[in-house]
């Protein structure tokens, strides 16, 4: 019986951390406890630990007097809507969640049976990065978590959670997983912190303008959903999670209920103007096409002339990608390639079939495009569409011009299927500039030139500024009236169901980073 209450004894002090003090403190900050963090992301009562008595072996700088069993991190499996996932959360209130050789060793202990059993992994991060006084091994056990995460990218879903301090090293794990979340005003992600930037650049930045939940997710696109607290940013993981497979040989969950306003289908009549130069909201588009309420849109705060996300149809998960007409006049640019490339890549890896709806008058021009790289970073959202092997379907609202046409996931470069509304102009340019390039000299030798233009400009415009054209060639395979897109679309999906498609062998490509 001794040996019973000693193991319950030792089970007590795994759960209080370092200390109430801390803990209070941590509560104070506006934050939860590890454990409290783990209760509310799992289904109730599923945790199940893993190497809670887990003690550092290090005697240098006094640590031998400052050992808490688990070391600083939680780490365990647990069901989400009854579906297996591994977590690991970082436990502030001990050594300030500092990562040491052990505390590494243990989250690499779940990512390996997370990969073995082929089940998400979930990182909740609160830590001041490396523990300095265990030098070299705590760096060490960093480099094992970021080979596993690459190891582990495409294979099965990976989460990270932002939810304190993210600095130096310890953000190269969030960075290689599928999903960052960040909670506003309490977490921060950075390569060198506001002190080290004052030094070598003699800027003041504060923590939360240099990498706060804000700034990574309007600036640096490192964010992709943010949170007002720990409860919301949990809350937002277990939605996600209901629209993910569990590895990337199974598909999505596939709810057996479903609910549609069939209503919303004569909306579609109204959304886009008259005046194909005036802008509209492409979200609303969606919300008309895809099951009530389902449309989670990822990244929301940047790069805002792309929309992605994920959505339900007739209870399927897919992956939309559209040019959004009210942000730049949904023109591609550097940001909106690398988000919607990003997007693609993780649809592909995971089995879940891409919606795309086409509105783009081209790409973003100007010197600091060209000169950061445009070129290339177009590139990638062309990549990612030609390589990818699920389900493709192409919707075009209204622009589809020049190259962008090509890149927004046309026939030529593998979409399934694509339709096109009445509305849509499918043409190298719009009708205006091309006027202009190919009647120079008859508007030049006109007496009233500006009538002229705009006669030449009609006659473009007449030739090319519909759909017709694209589908006499099959370039459309149909041109279909805005009230039927959903019908199409599911009839669409459902033909696409067993596509199955093999890539050239190679190792891997050669994506343009």
């Amino acid at each position: 019986m001794m040996k019973n209450e000693q193991l319950l004894e030792r089970r007590e002090a795994t759960k209080v951390g370092g200390g109430t003090a801390r803990i209070e403190k941590q509560h104070q900050q506006g934050k939860l406890t590890a454990r409290e963090r783990i209760t509310l992301l799992l289904d109730e009562g599923s945790f199940e630990e893993i190497g809670a008595f887990v003690e550092h072996r290090s005697n240098s700088f006094g640590l031998d007097k400052n050992i808490i069993p688990g070391d600083g991190v939680i780490t365990g499996f647990g069901t989400v809507h009854g579906r297996l996932v591994y977590v690991f959360s970082q436990d502030f209130t001990v050594l300030g969640g500092s990562l040491s050789e052990t505390h590494a060793s243990k989250i690499c202990r779940v990512m390996d049976l997370a990969m073995k059993n082929g089940a998400p992994i979930i990182g909740l991060n609160d830590s001041g990065g490396a523990r300095i006084q265990e030098g070299v091994v705590s760096l060490a056990g960093y480099a094992d978590i970021f080979f596993r995460n690459t190891r582990a990218s495409g294979v099965i879903p990976q989460i990270s959670v932002i939810m304190g301090p993210c600095a130096g090293g310890a953000v190269y794990s969030p960075a290689l997983t599928d999903f960052v979340f960040m909670v506003e005003d309490t977490s921060y992600m950075f390569v060198t912190g506001p002190n080290v930037v004052k030094t070598v650049t003699h800027e003041e930045v504060s923590s939360e303008d240099l990498g706060g939940a804000k700034a990574h997710a309007e600036k640096s696109g490192v964010n992709h959903f943010t949170a007002a607290n720990d409860v919301e940013a949990l809350r937002q993981v277990r939605d996600l999670l209901s629209y993910l497979p569990q590895n990337c040989d199974e598909n999505a969950p596939h709810p057996s209920v479903h609910h549609f306003n069939e209503s919303k289908t004569e909306q579609l009549k109204t959304i886009l103007p008259d005046n194909n130069q005036m802008p509209y909201d492409m979200k609303k588009v969606i919300d008309c096409i895809v099951d009530d309420h389902t449309f989670r849109e990822v990244h929301a705060d940047f790069a805002k002339n792309i929309v992605v996300g994920f959505a339900r149809l007739e209870g399927r998960t897919i992956g939309v990608v559209a040019n959004q007409p009210a942000a730049l006049a949904g023109v591609l640019d550097i940001d909106a390639s690398r988000k919607g490339a990003r997007f693609v890549r993780f649809c592909d890896s995971f089995n879940i079939p891409l919606l795309v709806f086409e509105d783009v008058p081209g790409f973003l021009p100007g010197t600091d495009q060209e000169w950061r790289g445009i070129i290339n970073h177009g590139a990638k959202l062309l990549y990612a569409f030609s390589e990818a092997t699920v389900p493709r379907i192409t919707v075009i609202t209204r622009k589809a011009y020049g190259g962008a046409y090509c890149v927004m996931n046309s026939k030529s470069v593998g979409a399934d299927l694509s339709f096109a509304w009445p509305t849509a102009e499918i043409a190298v340019m719009g009708a205006k500039g091309a006027a202009e390039i190919i009647f120079r000299k008859e508007i030049a030798d006109a007496q009233d030139k500006n009538a002229k233009w705009l006669e030449k400009e009609q006659e473009y415009a007449d030739l090319f500024a519909n759909p017709y054209r694209a589908a006499e060639r099959g370039i459309i395979d149909a041109v279909i009236l805005p009230e039927e897109t959903r019908e199409k679309l599911i009839r669409g999906f459902k033909m696409l169901e067993k596509k199955a498609e093999v890539l050239p062998r190679k190792k891997h490509g050669n994506i343009p980073l």
